[in-house]
């Protein structure tokens, strides 16, 4: 229960913090193979600082001690974990139209209007220096088939192509700064400054993303940039992964009440389960549009879940 309770993965969304009107994304090109960002080519591997090596033996431990409560599961759900279509619908409600924190990362949020990306998501990756070049392998594959999952699951244009206006930053506590910053100069309208709440995270945080939001309305996420902690261990690091990356999308917030997913303070699971697939579904539905508040969506989020639950097993 101690895990449950301290150890949790952060997400937020900032709306309408820099504008991107009129800003050119750059030339739409291949990722791969893909160049080390400018502030990363230079820089010599260091031994890890006493600050990584003790967070990488607590993560360690907060993995082991999930795993022996049977917790981080990583299948997709089963006959122990049955949900209705009210039952989705209510999960969609309270992940999509409530805010996990009010503002860089203080404090509960409270109702939000329903927020989605409406241009195509182009991913890039980042790594710290200190990221070894076998955990890179790995952490890229998983990261790029995921990418190839959202947009199957999604149907909204998810890639791993052109310049990038979503990045996932593989680092340490010793090299996420100049992480961050690489970041700040691949995405046009981010400042390194914009990125200062992903600087500093608590002990308890495994992992980070903050979706920014542009226009007068700010309902449609132009910019998005993840951070996975690399002192985690396997498992805890590709779960960041899938949470991460699939509140960058729009469902921002937890739900006690929802189960089977990855977007419940529990832990329970790991990975992205048929139930939030059926979430990302109903977020990219076309009957559904940015701006709408909880109310103005309930008749419609309904007839969807009804929808999705008659054909998908459950």
């Amino acid at each position: 229960m101690y895990w449950r309770k301290t150890i949790r993965r952060w997400s937020v969304a900032f709306a309408a913090l820099f504008a991107v009107g009129g800003c050119e994304m750059g030339q739409m090109t291949s990722s791969f193979p893909q160049a080390r960002p400018n502030g990363l080519a230079n820089l010599e591997v260091q031994p890890p600082s006493a600050e990584s090596t003790q967070l990488r033996q607590y993560f360690t431990q907060v993995q082991s001690a999930q795993l022996n409560q049977g917790l981080l599961r990583q299948g997709g759900g089963g006959p122990d974990t049955p949900f209705t279509a009210d039952m989705l619908a209510r999960n969609f409600e309270q992940i999509v139209f409530y805010n996990e924190y009010a503002s860089a990362l203080q404090g509960r949020g409270g109702k939000s209007p329903l927020r989605r990306w409406e241009v195509p998501v182009r991913v890039d990756i980042i790594f710290g220096p200190s990221v070894p070049a076998e955990q890179r392998a790995r952490d890229e594959k998983a990261a790029r088939d995921y990418v190839t999952r959202l947009a199957r699951v999604t149907g909204h244009p998810i890639s791993n192509y052109g310049g990038p206006n979503f990045v996932v930053i593989f680092a340490s506590e010793d090299d996420r700064d100049v992480a961050l910053d690489a970041a700040a100069a691949r995405i046009a309208g981010i400042t390194p400054e914009s990125l200062n709440p992903l600087r500093n995270l608590g002990r308890d945080t495994y992992c980070a993303v903050a979706a920014y939001a542009s226009g007068p309305q700010a309902y449609d996420y132009s910019a998005a940039v993840a951070v996975v902690r690399t002192e985690n261990p396997s498992l805890l690091r590709l779960s960041c992964i899938h949470e991460e990356m699939a509140q960058g999308l729009g469902l921002a917030n937890d739900s006690r009440d929802a189960r089977p997913s990855i977007f419940n303070d529990d832990d329970e699971f790991a990975l992205l389960t048929n139930h939030d697939e059926l979430l990302l579904k109903m977020l990219y539905d076309s009957r559904l549009q940015p701006g709408m508040t909880a109310d103005e969506a309930a008749p419609i989020t309904r007839i969807i879940a009804r929808e999705l639950t008659a054909t998908a097993p459950l």
